[in-house]
């Protein structure tokens, strides 16, 4: 029997889908090269389903005869291997992104006289449109919480946008580049203490701002959560951030009253805040109910100005205390302290996913932090720097004018983007 092979995603299957593999089961054998997460998520977002749902799925559709799992974007691989008579896929793809993938594609079956065979787009279906309306309908703690693992799993660099309230939630959640989207939310608490115009020393309740971002999002979180304050209460923390939904903490090493790191003076680092600090990272990781939750330390060292060789230290301690996680922070423009951290850091026998923060670092771009070995990139406080601005300028413009048509004009979106922005609105 001849061998027909398709390249699926398969993470929302449509009328699109079924009325391809129909047409394949016309030719021979089905052969479906499902996309693994990784493959998918080199070039749009992360599937909503594991690639071994996915895989159950699809192996219970009837004109399905077996599933293997396709690595890349690229079929050259598994075409080479199968060396299958055809191969079927809809016409969608004549253009964009998988336009060098079909030539390839092309000239592999050529080499042993395969054809490729095109099926008409089918109409009215738009898996985008299916993606958004899920968002819609919400998640679920479980499902929220676990992704973050997933997109660490299978992203060169995981990408995280700070939020301050429901709001901005929405655009981490909703903007969106050439394929390219921020993958999480960031709590901070310095953007969140700012726009309660507080100062940022752990005064204020987070989460009231939290249950703002969880409403109106899907995306996973992670939380500033500064010193995790003493350990017995960051247990009771850590169990109640679980039972949300939210997938990690990160808590910094300082000791003292927190300030923010860039400009605080009564903040600093011990030898046996070490031992204090894997004990509160213990005691964390002990009160948790399942294993997705993570607790991501912050080394302070470079800020701090206490040396590589004390954050190379707090990190291997940190990893043997059982942290899921480790964020390196400095203030410098100048990126060496950081990538000498990072050298040092690919060294480690055992590793945990690498966190960096590059707000005063701002000119190094994502590739070359993945090159350093970063797996999640955060920027922290964006949207609320680049929001007051704005709205000063509006205020202003009020003011110098005596009206609002100006501000309206030049600084504003209009009433009816407003009322468009959020659902249930009009």
């Amino acid at each position: 029997m001849k061998k027909v092979y398709i390249g699926m995603s398969a993470d929302l299957i449509h009328p699109g889908h079924m009325n391809v593999l129909k047409e394949a089961a016309k030719y021979g054998e089905v052969i479906v090269g499902l996309l693994t997460d990784k493959a998918i998520a080199s070039y749009k977002r992360l599937p909503a389903l594991t690639y071994e749902q996915r895989k159950e799925v699809v192996e219970s559709i009837k004109y399905v005869n077996e599933v293997v799992p396709q690595d890349t974007l690229d079929y050259t691989d598994n075409l080479n291997e199968l060396k299958p008579n055809y191969v079927i896929h809809g016409d969608d793809w004549k253009h964009g992104i998988q336009k060098e993938v079909r030539q390839k594609v092309i000239d592999t079956l050529s080499s042993w006289g395969g054809e490729l065979i095109e099926v008409p787009y089918t109409k009215g279906i738009s898996s985008t449109q299916l993606h958004n309306s899920l968002k819609e309908i919400g998640t679920t703690p479980e499902i929220r919480q676990k992704k973050l693992r997933r997109l660490i799993e299978n992203k060169p660099i995981v990408r995280i946008l700070e939020a301050h309230n429901g709001l901005t939630g929405i655009i981490a959640e909703n903007v969106s580049y050439e394929n390219n989207e921020f993958d999480g939310i960031w709590m901070s608490s310095l953007t969140d203490s700012t726009a309660k115009g507080k100062p940022d020393i752990e005064l204020i309740d987070r989460y009231s701002t939290l249950n703002d971002v969880l409403e109106v999002t899907t995306k996973p979180i992670i939380l500033d959560g500064d010193t995790g304050g003493k350990p017995e209460h960051f247990a009771f923390t850590v169990k109640t951030l679980e039972r949300l939904g939210v997938s990690a903490i990160i808590i910094e090493d300082k000791v003292g009253l927190k300030k923010n790191s860039l400009f605080g003076t009564d903040v600093k680092q011990t030898q046996d805040s070490i031992e204090n600090f894997c004990k509160k990272i213990k005691i964390g990781k002990s009160s948790l109910v399942g294993n997705d939750f993570m607790i991501i330390a912050r080394i302070e060292s470079l800020i701090l100005k206490a040396g590589l060789e004390d954050a190379i230290q707090r990190a291997q301690a940190y990893i043997n205390a059982g942290v899921d996680g480790i964020m390196i922070h400095s203030k410098e423009e100048d990126p060496t302290e950081i990538f000498n951290f990072c050298d040092q850091y690919k060294q480690f026998d055992t590793k945990v996913p690498l966190v960096v923060v590059p707000s005063s670092y701002n000119s190094i771009t994502e590739e070359t932090l993945i090159d350093k070995g970063a797996n999640i990139v955060i920027y922290a406080n964006h949207l609320l720097r680049s929001a007051y601005p704005a709205m000063v300028k509006t205020a202003e413009s009020i003011l110098k004018h005596k009206r609002s048509k100006e501000a309206s004009d030049t600084h504003c979106m209009s009433i009816k983007e407003i009322l468009n922005l959020i659902p249930g609105t009009k």
